[in-house]
């Protein structure tokens, strides 16, 4: 993969996100529970207007709809099915060594939610999907990857 183009921001990342994401109906992010969540809820903000679906490491059985409310998304108690999505995104935290994920395990979780014709988008910040060679791994359409750099006053 390649450099494409630039963005900068937290409102960068997710004007990114809704391009890349384009005309797509239904949209389910993978990731992991607590740390990756509020990024999924971010991104679906901005495609409110669509289908959003989270699953929680790979247990597709415990996928939960976002909904939006006029505080913000939040994901339903129902239990909902992401099956026949139109892109599944990938979420940094999965990579994460503590997740002890299998790629293969992934893989096999795309195929069966994700539509023939599918988009596989992985959103990530410092390079993480490089750094545990997941670019190899998935058939990636495009990685959103952003660098957090902050400072602290006083």
């Amino acid at each position: 993969m390649e450099d494409v183009y630039d963005w900068k921001g937290i409102n960068g990342q997710i004007m990114t996100f809704k391009k890349e994401v384009g005309d797509a109906k239904k949209i389910t992010y993978i990731g992991s529970p607590g740390v990756c969540t509020p990024f999924a809820e971010l991104l679906a903000y901005s495609v409110r207007d669509k289908e959003n679906h989270f699953i929680p490491l790979v247990n597709v059985d415990d996928c939960h709809k976002f909904e939006s409310k006029y505080y913000g998304m939040v994901l339903n108690d129902e239990v909902s099915d992401p099956h026949d999505s139109d892109v599944v995104v990938l979420l940094g935290g999965l990579s994460m060594p503590k997740y002890n994920l299998g790629t293969g395990e992934l893989n096999d979780l795309i195929k069966d939610i994700l539509k023939d014709d599918g988009q596989i988008i992985g959103v990530c910040f410092m390079n993480m999907f490089t750094k545990v060679n997941w670019l190899d791994k998935f058939d990636f359409d495009c990685v959103i990857d952003g660098n957090l750099v902050g400072v602290v006053k006083k």
